[in-house]
């Protein structure tokens, strides 16, 4: 497989039982073999995505001693504003030539003593950019629902395996700005290479080309969303609870080239998490002889923790 597919998620959601089983058949044939789709007819309008990136922009305009009013020590990154080349891929010490601003999960008042997360950072000068970001989660949130409930079904799974993980799970919304370049970069990158951390990751297009994935041949191959499209890939928690079944494909966002290095891009991943609890021991249906354990036993909140240290976002 040289690209990426395309799949309309109305299909599994509101399909004929055959559309619905050829859905999941190609999901997950698309995930063993390299681990990014593209899917259509998601919960993400592109109203809210232009007003989202529109928003965006106009946060990132604002000067870095605004910005850094939002940066929270001691979370992590984890909520508000983090700044250049403070994150840097697991296999590398050179930071990203990005900022980026985390938003969260909006706990109802009566469930916050049970899910033990940070409070949503809002900024006071783009206060649709708040506005915006929570409703794009909302609906990122309910279309990863659906991409689950198909991988489920894939793996021989009850199709609401994953519900109850997610409802109030640890996801992020990450608006991103990779800025101008201004000087040659000596090893920087404005992603280097890297798996997401996660279940699954929902991309909507970014303002720019950069991305690009890692096939099983070692091509880098260019990926950019469609207007209308998400491209959703495989985490690395989901490629760990399923033994290597599904692949959490390399990728990374490259330099422009040197005459558009002034330019600037922007790209908004949804990281799709389960909560803390949910255990990710290898299931025993992807464990056979030929495809023995791979993995020791751990919580998604303890492997979180270890990727974090790793890529510098907590400081031992």
């Amino acid at each position: 497989m040289d690209t990426i597919i395309s799949l309309d998620l109305d299909d599994f959601k509101n399909g004929s039982p055959d559309q619905k089983k050829k859905f999941v058949q190609d999901l997950g044939q698309a995930y063993q073999q390299i681990g990014f789709v593209a899917v259509y007819n998601h919960e993400l309008s592109d109203e809210l995505t232009a007003s989202l990136y529109q928003s965006t922009q106009e946060f990132y305009a604002l000067p870095l001693e605004t910005k850094m009013k939002y940066h929270i020590k001691g979370l992590a990154g984890q909520r508000g504003f983090t700044s250049w080349g403070s994150e840097h891929s697991k296999d590398s010490k050179v930071g990203d030539l990005k900022e980026f601003y985390h938003f969260g999960q909006e706990i109802p008042t009566e469930l916050e003593g049970q899910y033990d997360y940070p409070k949503n950072v809002l900024n006071e000068e783009v206060p649709l950019f708040n506005e915006n970001s929570l409703k794009a989660f909302s609906a990122l949130q309910e279309t990863g629902k659906y991409m689950l409930r198909a991988i489920a079904l894939f793996l021989n799974l009850e199709e609401s395996y994953f519900d109850s993980y997610i409802a109030y799970g640890n996801s992020i919304l990450r608006p991103i700005h990779y800025g101008p370049i201004t000087e040659a970069p000596k090893n920087a990158v404005r992603a280097g290479q890297h798996e997401d951390i996660n279940l699954i990751t929902l991309l909507m297009g970014a303002s720019a080309e950069g991305l690009e994935v890692l096939d099983k041949k070692n091509n880098w191959i260019p990926i950019t969303a469609l207007p209308n499209q998400l491209v959703v890939n495989v985490g690395d928690m989901l490629q760990r609870l399923t033994n290597n079944v599904l692949r959490s494909t390399t990728h990374r966002v490259v330099n422009p080239p040197k005459d558009q290095w002034g330019t600037t891009r922007f790209s908004i991943p949804f990281f799709l998490h389960p909560t803390s609890e949910m255990r990710l021991d290898c299931l025993g249906n992807c464990v056979t002889k030929e495809n023995p354990k791979m993995y020791e036993d751990i919580s998604a909140g303890e492997f979180l923790n270890e990727r974090l240290i790793e890529i510098g976002l907590i400081k031992k």
